[in-house]
C-alpha cells in the first residue's frame, strides 16, 4: 500500500492512504478507528493493517479525494529521528576523488552515517528555500526506509522485520557550507539542515518484493533538472544494505517507529559527483524530480 500525508480541501492536515488514483482519508472512513496520524499507524501497523484492507475492500467514490483536491505534504512531517547513511560506493568515490582525497579505509569497516534536522521534512510540489549563504545548493538523489517497530541491537539478518516501508529522499545539500564544516573533522550541519524532501508516499515493503535481488532491489534511479535527467542509477548497486545500515543504527540504541534511514546518494546521484562543468549548481526557479521504480516521483521548486 501507499500511504500519504495530506491537506485535504478545507486546509485540514489528513493522514491516508492511495486507492487508484484517489486519496482515503483513513481516520474519517474508518469512523476514528484508525489514527488521523501515521506514526500513529506506524506504531501499531500489525493491528490496524487489517482494518485497512477491510474497508478498502468495501470504499465507495464517495468515500475518497481525487488527487486533484488535495495537497501532498511529507508523509512523516516529523518523524522521531533522521540518520542519514553514505552507501554507495561509487558515491563515496566520486567525492572524495572531487576533494582530492582517496576513500578512508574505515568506510569499509561499517556503515556510516549523520544526523540531520527531522523538522524540515518537504513534500512532493512544495517549495525549498534556497539558503541565502549558499552558492552551490545541490540536490542528492537517495532512498529511505522507514522503521516500523521498536528495537535495539538489532542483527541484520533479522533488520527486515523492523521495516514498515520505503520512500524517495532528497538530501540537499548546500556544498560550499558543508564542506567548510566538514574541515574540522564534524559532520555537515548547517550544509544540510535547512531541507529533506521525503514522499510522494510511504510504500509498504511487500510491494517491492518483485524487485528484491537477496537483500537490495534493482530500482532504477534518476534524478532531472528543469526536465532534464541528469542522473541515473541503480540501487541494486548499494554497498551496505538497509539491514546493515539498521544494525549500525541500533547499537545501543533503540529505534523507533517511524524513524526514517536514508540510503545516502547513489552512484552519479548529484551535482558534485556530475561536475559543474555537466549542469551548474542549482538557483531559484529550477525545479528538481527525483524517480525510483516503485515508489514514484518527488520533485520541489527551488525559491
Amino acid at each position: 500500500m501507499k500511504f500519504v500525508t495530506f491537506y485535504n480541501p478545507e486546509g485540514q492536515l489528513r493522514a491516508g492512504w492511495l486507492s487508484g488514483d484517489r486519496v482515503v482519508d483513513m481516520n474519517v472512513v474508518s469512523k476514528g478507528k484508525l489514527p488521523n496520524h501515521l506514526i500513529e499507524l506506524i506504531k501499531n501497523h500489525e493491528e490496524y493493517m487489517d482494518v485497512i484492507s477491510t474497508l478498502n475492500n468495501k470504499l465507495t467514490h464517495l468515500e475518497s479525494f481525487s488527487i486533484n483536491e488535495i495537497r501532498l505534504t511529507a508523509p512523516l512531517p516529523k518523524p522521531p529521528s533522521f540518520r542519514d547513511f553514505v552507501a554507495f560506493e561509487t558515491h563515496v568515490k566520486n567525492a572524495t576523488k572531487r576533494s582530492g582525497g582517496t576513500v578512508a579505509p574505515e568506510w569499509y569497516e561499517m556503515p556510516m552515517f549523520y544526523f540531520s534536522n527531522a523538522n524540515a521534512m518537504k513534500g512532493t510540489n512544495e517549495e525549498v528555500k534556497h539558503p541565502a549563504k549558499c552558492s552551490r545548493l545541490d540536490y542528492e538523489l537517495e532512498m529511505a526506509c522507514i522503521i516500523g517497530r521498536k528495537g535495539k541491537n538489532i542483527r541484520a539478518e533479522e533488520a527486515e522485520e523492523y521495516i514498515f516501508g520505503f520512500t524517495i529522499l532528497n538530501d540537499w545539500s548546500a556544498r560550499d557550507i558543508q564542506m567548510k564544516e566538514m574541515k574540522v573533522l564534524l559532520g555537515p550541519a548547517k550544509g544540510k539542515d535547512f531541507a529533506t524532501s521525503i514522499g510522494p508516499y510511504i510504500v509498504t515493503k511487500d510491494e517491492l518484493e518483485p524487485y528484491r535481488l537477496e537483500d537490495k532491489y534493482d530500482l532504477e534511479m534518476t534524478a532531472a533538472v528543469n526536465g532534464k535527467i541528469l542522473s541515473r542509477g541503480n540501487f541494486k548497486d548499494i554497498y551496505y544494505s538497509f539491514g546493515q545500515m539498521i544494525e549500525r543504527a541500533s547499537e545501543e540504541v533503540t529505534l523507533y517507529p517511524g524513524d526514517i534511514i536514508g540510503s545516502g546518494t547513489v552512484g552519479f546521484g548529484c551535482i558534485m559527483e556530475l561536475g559543474p562543468e555537466t549542469h551548474r549548481w542549482l538557483e531559484p526557479g529550477d525545479e528538481v524530480e527525483l524517480t525510483i521504480t516503485g515508489l514514484g516521483s518527488l520533485k520541489n521548486k527551488i525559491v
